[in-house]
């Protein structure tokens, strides 16, 4: 890969065109973007965002940012505990704002009810918010969509406040040796079938796949989150590795 072109699953594209690709594949599963995650991850994808918000444990009064949030999934979880929190302490709920560039995926959200989200169309190379204003940023498996992953870390730095705590949930590479064979055919196989069986589209669902495979492994993703200005980062892998939950710290 050069400069000019950026992957595009297994494809390599002229960069200016990726951000386009990427829209029209959740613009075309929108409707059915939560139904396959239950089928794709037998359900797993659940725990595993329970998980992460577990993780950044949301306090009351915090502003909150869901980027690549999509249909509001980790958004939903998140305003569930950190209200639970605040009614406990009798103090502000917190503040959680959820940024996709879909409007597809957006929409799809909104339409499963009112539930005092805050809903904004933006991109998170180039996110809609001022300096030092969030306590907390979150992005789940948005990040390997994305064309320049170098500027998504820059951009959750710059919003954070110092004291502000990165996440970011996403798939990853196996840690247990000798599964490779058995997860490649399900992901290349059973996955697409999927996408053809629940919302007629498998071409989109390979893509999904192939995105994937060419994300960078734990380790060097750690590092680019180092790179990015981050500290206290670290990792931990869910289910031997399918998906790994990466942090970091602003100072």
């Amino acid at each position: 890969m050069n400069d000019d072109t950026a992957s595009f699953g297994f494809q390599e594209v002229p960069r200016a065109e990726k951000a386009g690709r990427v829209r029209a594949v959740f613009s075309s599963v929108a409707s059915k973007y939560d139904l396959m995650n239950d089928a794709m991850s037998g359900g797993m994808h659940r725990l595993w965002k329970d998980a992460a918000v577990a993780k950044l444990n949301p306090q009351p009064g915090e502003l909150i940012l869901d980027v690549a949030g999509g249909t509001g999934d980790i958004a939903r979880r998140i305003k569930k505990l950190g209200d639970g929190a605040a009614k406990r302490r009798g103090l502000s709920p917190p503040e959680i704002h959820v940024i996709d560039i879909n409007t597809e995926m957006l929409e799809a959200g909104r339409a499963r009810g009112e539930d005092g989200l805050n809903w904004h169309e933006g991109d998170a190379e180039n996110l809609p918010v001022e300096d030092k204003v969030a306590d907390a940023y979150i992005i789940s498996f948005g990040i390997r969509n994305c064309t320049n992953i170098d500027e998504v870390l820059a951009e959750a730095h710059r919003v954070l406040k110092p004291g502000g705590r990165f996440y970011c949930l996403e798939f990853s590479r196996l840690a247990i040796g000798g599964l490779e064979p058995i997860y490649d055919f399900y992901s290349f196989n059973a996955i697409p079938a999927l996408g053809k069986l629940l919302a007629n589209d498998p071409d989109s669902y390979k893509y999904l796949v192939e995105s994937i495979r060419r994300f960078p492994d734990q380790e060097r993703f750690l590092g680019m989150i180092r790179d990015a200005g981050f500290v206290r980062t670290a990792y931990r892998n869910m289910a031997g590795g399918v998906c790994a939950l990466h942090w970091g710290w602003v100072v």
